[in-house]
């Protein structure tokens, strides 16, 4: 299984495809297999880089806090440990809020930025909809199984880290080019913050989709990975 150390922390990743580099980060609670759909087709044209940030999946889960700027330093450090200099990045849900800060503290780390399903603020809460709630007493009752489930702790953690994150006031700093994609039903993550987080970011585009926190990446897929494409193979 191929890991870095990051600091104290094992990280798992996956190196698929070839071309120019795109880093895929996940949301709270996600591990690297949730983006299988997106990395299948994504790695035609790049070299997809897949992780679990720590807390999930095959990464270390250390009892301690979370924050997400200690999660996008992870990140750093395992494009340090593969030696990629630069790269798009893509972040869904918790994963937009690390690329986010990746790209506001090491903006020559970043080419083209995709937040999908994200925001730069976190309301000190999660709002979960119905589907997501009953999809996780499905977990919880084991009639959902994952290979590699989440410890309650680490998840908490995870959580903690997201709903307490702000950037609002540091995001004059993003120097790179960014595509916002947001669900016009989103409860987790409102319109409202996605339309505040494009108020912020020069030259920031915002596209919307029909259907809530995630559930347009789901239902509308080929759509999304339309544009997500378009957009990373503009020149600058």
């Amino acid at each position: 299984m191929p890991t870095v150390q990051v600091g104290e922390l094992d990280v798992y990743y996956e190196v698929h495809g070839s071309g120019p580099p795109l880093l895929l980060i996940g949301g709270l609670g996600a591990d690297l297999t949730l983006f299988a759909p997106l990395t299948e087709r994504l790695a035609q044209r790049y070299q997809v880089i897949v992780f679990d940030n720590r807390g999930a999946g095959r990464s270390g889960k250390p009892d301690q806090p979370y924050s997400i700027p200690l999660m996008a330093d992870d990140a750093i450090g395992l494009l340090d440990a593969l030696g990629i200099a630069r790269a798009h990045l893509l972040g869904v849900s918790m994963g937009g809020r690390i690329a986010l800060e990746i790209a506001i503290g090491r903006p020559e780390r970043v080419d083209r930025l995709v937040l999908v399903a994200s925001s730069a603020a976190g309301r000190g809460r999660l709002t979960v909809s119905w589907p997501m709630r009953l999809l996780g007493m499905a977990k919880r009752l084991g009639l959902v199984r994952r290979e590699h489930a989440q410890p309650d702790y680490a998840f908490r953690r995870q959580l903690a880290a997201s709903v307490g994150y702000s950037a609002l006031d540091r995001l004059g700093g993003v120097r790179a080019p960014t595509l916002i994609l947001h669900g016009r039903q989103d409860r987790s993550m409102p319109l409202d913050a996605a339309l505040a987080t494009r108020a912020g970011i020069a030259g920031a585009r915002l596209e919307l989709f029909d259907g809530g926190h995630l559930f347009f990446l789901l239902a509308q897929r080929a759509a999304v990975l339309d544009r997500v494409e378009r957009f990373l193979s503009e020149a600058r």
